[in-house]
């Protein structure tokens, strides 16, 4: 399996949108920009360019750059949710499934490194194992539906949170590692790493 299988597919803003969705249009535009230029180097002009509309049609409705970054990190966010529950559900679930989506959280650092690293490094900082329920965040909601049904019966909210936070760090702790060429980024490592029965995780 290419690790570039779980990247965002993004179409390119050139082909034209439907009235209405040019700030669908515009967020495809930045995160295609994502996958060759650093989140400093993308540029509001830039995007209406690929688009085809006046910058000032940008600000209308993303009134600065941070604005615009902040509704790529909220796409990428929405994109490893639904790239995390697919890979849960081809796995049938269970144990399996957790795994699968831990791999499927490294594949997707890799496959987007850029979007993936600005996506931790530049929102506003906040608790993300303790959003509250109106928060949208659907990977982090299936890590802790996840962790709710594997961990023990009776197991407190703490030793449930305690799980979570150690199974995030796992994955995330080797994406990062592989992203910054530490540890060969390779599909044989990501499957042997992340085994939650070997280590422990959410027994």
């Amino acid at each position: 399996m290419s690790l570039k299988d779980n990247s965002v597919n993004i179409e390119n803003g050139k082909r034209g949108y439907h009235h209405g969705d040019l700030r669908s249009a515009l967020v495809q535009a930045g995160l295609e920009l994502l996958k060759t230029r650093t989140a400093d180097e993308v540029s509001l002009r830039e995007i209406a360019r690929m688009v085809g509309v006046s910058a000032t049609a940008v600000y209308r409705h993303f009134p600065d750059k941070a604005a615009l970054l902040g509704a790529l990190c909220d796409e990428g966010a929405a994109e490893l949710g639904r790239l995390q529950f697919a890979a849960m559900q081809d796995a049938g679930g269970g144990r399996a499934g957790f795994d699968a989506v831990g791999r499927a959280y490294v594949r997707f650092a890799l496959a987007n490194p850029t979007l993936f690293r600005m996506m931790m490094s530049t929102r506003t900082p906040f608790d993300m194992l303790n959003l509250p329920p109106d928060r949208d965040n659907a990977a982090m909601q299936l890590l802790r539906d996840s962790i709710a049904h594997l961990a023990p019966e009776g197991a407190s909210e703490e030793v449930r949170r305690v799980a979570a936070l150690r199974s995030w760090s796992i994955v995330h702790g080797l994406a990062m590692l592989m992203l910054d060429k530490q540890v060969p980024a390779e599909e044989t490592l990501i499957e042997r790493v992340i085994d939650s029965q070997s280590v422990g995780i959410a027994t």
